[in-house]
């Protein structure tokens, strides 16, 4: 069965995203909705999405007191969408309580979204993180210790570079997700993105799911791209 990369809607309007999406016709998408396009149009888009059959990964990265994540995640899991996430730098009580309100949120008889936890920005380089963050280890290190915070914590996965999903397997087990952002197919743009990986890639390293924006988004045509990315991490050509 063919595994669907995650389409990320950077777009800032709901008039953009549906104007993108009708290249696509009556195909069910996994499409990721982030901080410019929620905070624009809100829990009515979402609804929208879902009634045309596309999953939604809703990409907000919370990241507070508990129990502030607590009662906003029960809010989010009212949307019923697929996949939900927190920054894991929050720490194992926030995480924990994130998961309680899907849970708590989730109504009877429906799934519970998926819950992951950011480990480092795909944006972040070692050097940055050292400097800024003023984290006295290594990024590998960081990002594993985040992976094994969200593991105990109960989560489902994390979001990480395609790069690190074998050593964040090896530190919790296969059945965790690692979603991957920072996906390029060779040769294109990576923009502001650091820690990047091909969609061939990405399989051969373990990722779970991919996250792919630009080079479907602002392809001259969305389809094509996605078909070829799509066929490139399922391992076809």
């Amino acid at each position: 069965m063919m595994t669907k990369p995650i389409i990320a809607l950077d777009v800032p309007s709901k008039a953009e995203a549906m104007s993108f999406l009708e290249s696509f016709e009556q195909e069910s998408l996994f499409l990721k909705v982030g901080m410019e396009l929620y905070y624009s149009e809100g829990p009515s888009l979402i609804r929208d999405l879902k009634d045309k059959g596309h999953q939604i990964f809703l990409d907000l990265k919370l990241h507070d007191i508990p129990n502030t994540v607590y009662r906003a995640m029960k809010v989010l899991a009212t949307l019923e969408v697929d996949m939900v996430n927190v920054h894991a730098a929050g720490g194992k009580e926030m995480m924990e309580a994130a998961m309680r309100g899907l849970e708590e949120g989730t109504k009877k008889g429906s799934n519970r979204p998926l819950l992951i936890a950011v480990t480092q920005l795909t944006s972040t380089t070692e050097e940055a993180m050292q400097n800024e963050q003023l984290i006295g280890h290594s990024l590998e290190e960081s990002v594993t210790q985040y992976a094994k915070l969200a593991y105990q914590a109960g989560l489902d996965g994390v979001v990480c570079s395609a790069l690190e999903a074998r050593m964040i397997h090896e530190a919790t087990g296969q059945g965790f997700l690692c979603v991957t952002p920072g996906i390029r197919p060779a040769g294109a743009d990576i923009g502001d993105q650091k820690r990047v990986a091909t969609p061939e890639l990405a399989l051969k390293e373990g990722a779970t799911h991919i996250v792919v924006g630009r080079p479907i988004a602002q392809s001259e045509n969305p389809v094509i791209a996605y078909k070829n990315i799509t066929n490139q991490w399922n391992g076809e050509k």
